[in-house]
């Protein structure tokens, strides 16, 4: 196409995006020795490809005005394919309606280029409202399995913001063509989102861990992360839901919690990096925290260090729903690296890189809530003495 036949404004922006697209990202000097963040986002509104949401011939948008515009871009789920990576992304239009779209790049921390066009699912739920917060499994059975709530209108309801979530499932091979299949029904449950596909069947059937809810919004007598099982994926029906990591009063899961990106499995268990939430004069509070459970009965918890892994800081604390971090996804490499994608306040995404090993020390090693204050000054004055100790023990 020439050039000329382009509008200037297309040319301007298209150079800035190029710009965006090819620009490094750096560690930033924050330190806790857990994981690494990095300077810049990895997604975010600036990466969505121009044609989606402008048109682009002068003659029907003589000012080059967006005619779809994007929001948001963040809660992706995250998987590496044959060395490349790739994102899941959830992206919101400026009409409040989310969908996916398929991001790719050489580098787990920067480059990200979304595809062509956007996930186009199969239309297979026609109360289904809205998409979004997809987490992909790559199962021992040769599928890939995308996870994700499905918004409803509650009809049982005439307040307009009464909604129904439940538990999508996709299935694919090449994140282009996509199966659905049934929505996950748990009997005991009403509401279900923030469900994670385990890796691996148990005792022959397929493992979900779920979030129980009563409505919505509130978890009401869900008691926190969920676990069950379920004879046939493609008839997804779980009998009993087991509570693995439950809430607990004052602490950062006190509001509610779920599970963020599927489980990584390792040698001492499996990684959980989930997310809690607590009430504050300002709102909802959303942090991201870690537990480990057994590889033989993935439904114990053998290990939960105390508070949070990530937290909103700085910037990240602003924009369409503050003081928010979340994840949906995370890739764990073969050489043992671990990159963390984590959404702030639900305006773009970014990661956080570190080893499984570290992790897994974080685990395993870092006290537990003592669930009093009492306790908790106790515990850290134990830490000061020993230090003391040490130190004086090096003159």
């Amino acid at each position: 196409m020439s050039q000329s036949k382009l509008h200037p404004e297309y040319l301007r922006q298209k150079a800035l995006q190029e710009a965006l697209l090819a620009r490094k990202n750096h560690k930033s000097d924050w330190y806790n020795g857990i994981y690494d963040r990095w300077d810049y986002p990895v997604l975010t509104r600036e990466h969505i490809p121009l044609e989606w949401r402008f048109d682009l011939d002068p003659a029907s948008n003589p000012y080059f005005m967006e005619r779809l515009g994007v929001n948001a871009v963040f809660n992706a789920g995250a998987i590496e394919l044959d060395g490349k990576f790739y994102l899941v992304a959830r992206v919101e239009g400026n009409d409040r309606k989310s969908f996916f779209a398929v991001a790719e790049s050489d580098s787990p921390v920067d480059g990200f280029r979304f595809w062509d066009k956007p996930v186009q699912l199969p239309d297979t739920c026609p109360e289904e409202t809205n998409v979004y917060d997809m987490r992909l499994t790559k199962h021992e059975d040769g599928w890939i399995y995308g996870v994700f709530c499905s918004e409803s209108k509650d009809k049982s309801n005439p307040a307009l913001s009464a909604a129904v979530a439940a538990a999508g499932i996709v299935r694919t091979r090449d994140l282009k063509t996509w199966e659905r299949l049934p929505n996950l029904v748990t009997l005991r449950s009403p509401q279900q989102r923030n469900v994670d596909l385990l890796p691996s069947v148990v005792n022959g059937k397929y493992a979900f861990y779920t979030r129980p809810m009563d409505d919505f919004i509130d978890t009401g007598s869900g008691g926190g992360v969920g676990f069950g099982l379920c004879e046939d994926i493609t008839h997804p029906v779980i009998d009993e839901e087991i509570i693995t990591s439950p809430r607990r009063y004052h602490t950062i899961t006190e509001a509610k919690n779920g599970e963020g990106a599927t489980p990584i499995k390792t040698e001492k268990g499996w990684l959980h990096i989930a997310h809690g939430v607590r009430n504050t004069a300002a709102g909802l509070r959303y942090v991201i925290y870690v537990f480990v459970t057994d590889l033989a009965e993935p439904w114990k918890v053998i290990a939960e260090p105390a508070g949070f892994l990530i937290a909103p800081r700085g910037w990240e604390r602003i924009g369409d729903v503050s003081n928010v971090v979340f994840t949906n996804g995370a890739i764990a490499r073969d050489n043992g690296e671990l990159y963390i994608y984590y959404a702030a306040s639900d305006t773009r995404l970014h990661v956080a890189s570190t080893t499984v090993d570290r992790m897994l020390d974080f685990a395993f090693h870092t006290p537990a809530d003592p669930l009093r204050g009492r306790d908790c000054v106790a515990q850290r004055c134990a830490l000061i003495d020993r230090n003391r100790a040490f130190l004086a023990s090096l003159k």
